[in-house]
């Protein structure tokens, strides 16, 4: 069958020309008999629906239907029109389209065959770029590309919302894993549910906190006040940095072409540290610096802290200092990275059908402040709310906010402490005129009887006399060390006031009982004002446990048995986190690569002998289980040391596991054989695949 025997269509029309469309037939099932194959498919069909008939119809109701006359035709005349006009002429056209494949690649080689005087990137250039008879799709793939990945979008959003109330239906009751899914569990710095204080059967109050950091941003933020250079140095580092990894690629790459043994993750980190000096040093002042080869000293000198804003009466477009500002604000790095998780948070609680009333960007100060409702009187809100403050905090501010609460805790450990005193003097005024009312009364009476009799045989000190170290409303604290100091948790002192506070409460009631004196009332008023203030602040952050990034602390109020507004914010956060954060990596497990020492030609699952070494594997298996004497077990179990030399690097005796024989280390570049690849992932499952 030669290229001309073949009709051009869709010129060609015509139901029974070969490979014409709308044809039966076609040229290439090459002389097979298509009537008969059709009718022994068509016999089979009709028979199996007659057969069915047959088994399940009763045998009057068969006589009447006319089972073996009109019906078995009817059904042979059903399945021979749809089968062979839909399917016969679907497959035909199907074939004429692959034909009209052939013919045009066809003519595309002869074109260059023809173009032999012009080179073939320039020929295919030409004819990519097309002329009037063209049509440019460009746009209109860019509109379908968006299409498609809203529509993803909007899948992926139902997909999360099913997944999270599936799991919040399997356990059975609301909890943090109601939020954040597995893996952005780590960010997680605070998460506290509580009733609340005006409906506390039916509401409850729910306080989230997530702590996204500067090394896990996707766009790096930076605070509107960062000046010039330190964008521009923070440009250069991450260039040096990404220099460093192409060199080490580099490195590795040639290590690969040499047979030798892969770098360990130690190795590749002290080198990246050594590749340093080949790109900066720490010479400023010098104009011969490596520091200053991306960038001249003498530009940045221009810009030594310049700001985002420059004062109008020195301001002029001609100036070094003025471009060199703008190329940086035309590229928008300084509100790049924070304009974008603004626009996510607005964008997912827009679609995720999370609207609000009240918006407040904070712009230059890096926060972002959302509530569903414009009012703030928790008095008057609906049970179902929520509240959002994004912001970024850099290490300066994180050191002015643990000040704050430090100086807080201290305020109510000495507030707390007033209150005790004055109802500690109250209880002593409380006895007078009485003999014994608690145990320090009864211990005051017997001091001097204990004194003569048990103090004088044993010769022991006075209980009076000992120094005491517990106060009784808590365990003694042990000493603080570095990691006390500088990441100060605060929970032994929020422990104690706590405590003191469930004391005093007890100490009034079994101090006065069902009277309310003046005194009592007082007393009472001042305790829960100061309850109700440390229960607040606790339900804050410790900024002492927070580290440089981006904090999205939410607050939302829900209803118990409808968590209308946990479920919505529950996609919404994981929807965010995806967007903005890159997620925490562990560098050892992405990194982690199977050594060359550890790939072994015997980890292959083959039943034929193996060609390098000779035999079948498992041979020295089975001759040590048929061997007689228990020496040849002890011998192949027993740990070896095996030298490992390997060109540049000194020899190591590594001791084998007993139990799993002896592994080959000899640095020799692996083999690949034909069909196979090297699976190189976790431990314990590489290997050779058959694919």
């Amino acid at each position: 069958m030669g290229i001309i025997d073949l009709p051009k269509s869709p010129n060609v029309f015509h139901p029974e020309k070969p490979s014409a469309v709308g044809s039966r037939n076609s040229l290439a099932q090459e002389g097979r008999d298509q009537q008969k194959e059709v009718n022994q498919l068509l016999e089979e069909e009709t028979n199996k629906v007659i057969h069915h008939i047959n088994t399940r119809l009763p045998k009057e109701v068969l006589e009447r239907l006319e089972v073996m006359g009109g019906l078995k035709e009817k059904l042979y005349n059903y399945f021979n029109q749809n089968y062979q006009n839909m399917f016969n002429r679907y497959i035909t056209t199907t074939e004429d389209e692959m034909v009209k494949k052939v013919r045009n690649f066809i003519d595309k080689e002869e074109m260059k065959a023809l173009s032999r005087y012009t080179p073939k990137e320039i020929a295919a250039l030409l004819d990519e770029v097309g002329g009037a008879d063209k049509f440019n799709t460009g746009e209109v793939e860019k509109s379908v590309v968006n299409m498609y990945g809203h529509l993803q979008g909007h899948i992926q959003r139902g997909i999360n919302e099913l997944e999270n109330l599936t799991n919040a239906l399997l356990r059975q009751k609301t909890d943090v894993g109601a939020f954040i899914r597995g893996e952005n569990a780590y960010s997680v710095v605070k998460c506290s549910f509580k009733d609340n204080i005006y409906k506390p059967k039916t509401v409850a109050d729910v306080k989230l906190s997530v702590n996204i950091l500067d090394s896990e941003l996707i766009s790096p933020i930076f605070h509107y006040q960062v000046t010039v250079e330190f964008l521009i140095k923070e440009l250069i580092a991450k260039f040096i940095i990404d220099s460093i990894d192409k060199d080490i690629e580099k490195i590795k790459d040639k290590l690969i072409e040499e047979g030798q043994e892969e770098m360990s993750d130690t190795e590749i980190i002290f080198a990246k540290m050594n590749k340093v000096r080949d790109h900066t040093d720490d010479e400023a002042e010098s104009v011969k610096s490596k520091r200053y080869t991306i960038i001249a000293k003498e530009l940045m000198e221009r810009i030594s802290n310049l700001r985002a804003e420059i004062d109008p009466a020195t301001f002029d477009q001609l100036n070094i200092r003025e471009n060199l500002k703008k190329i940086i604000d035309i590229e928008n790095i300084r509100n790049r990275g924070y304009n974008t998780s603004i626009n996510s948070i607005t964008s997912i609680l827009d679609v995720s059908k999370m609207g609000y009333q009240y918006i407040e960007n904070l712009k230059n100060a890096r926060t972002l402040i959302i509530r569903e409702y414009e009012d703030t009187d928790y008095a008057h809100l609906p049970d179902e709310r929520y509240q959002i403050r994004l912001q970024y905090y850099d290490n300066a501010q994180l050191n002015e906010e643990r000040k704050a609460y430090h100086v807080q805790v201290t305020s109510f450990e000495q507030e707390i402490k007033h209150i005790w005193e004055v109802l500690e003097m109250k209880y002593e005024d409380t006895k007078f005129l009485k003999r014994i009312t608690d145990f320090d009364d009864l211990a005051r009476i017997m001091r001097g009887k204990i004194r003569s009799r048990l103090r004088r045989k044993d010769n022991e000190p006075e209980f009076e006399k000992l120094d005491k170290v517990w106060d009784e409303i808590s365990f003694v604290k042990p000493a603080e060390t570095d990691v006390e100091k500088y990441n100060r948790t605060y929970l032994f002192e929020k422990d104690k006031l706590r405590s003191k506070l469930i004391l005093m409460r007890d100490k009034l009631k079994g101090m006065y009982s069902y009277q309310y004196p003046i005194e009592r009332r007082v007393i009472e008023e001042r305790l829960a004002f100061l309850e109700k203030e440390f229960f607040r602040f606790d339900y804050m952050i410790n900024p002492y446990h927070i580290q440089p990034g981006l904090l999205l602390d939410v607050d939302i109020t829900s209803i118990k048995r409808k968590k209308a507004t946990l479920d919505g914010m529950a996609n919404v956060l994981n929807e965010f986190l995806h967007g903005v954060s890159k997620g925490f990596q562990d560098a050892a497990f992405a990194a982690f690569s199977r050594r060359r020492s550890t790939i072994r030609s015997d980890i292959a699952q083959s039943f034929g002998a193996n060609p390098e070494e000779g035999e079948a594997p498992g041979t020295d298996y089975l001759s040590m289980i048929n061997a007689s004497a228990p020496a040849a077990i002890e011998e192949a179990v027993a740990p070896k040391a095996i030298s490992v030399t390997g060109p540049g690097r000194k020899a190591a005796a590594i001791r084998g596991r007993p139990g799993r024989g002896v592994v080959d280390t000899t640095r020799k570049p692996a083999a690949k054989k034909p069909g196979k690849t090297v699976s190189r992932g976790r431990r314990g499952g590489g290997g050779v695949r058959e694919i």
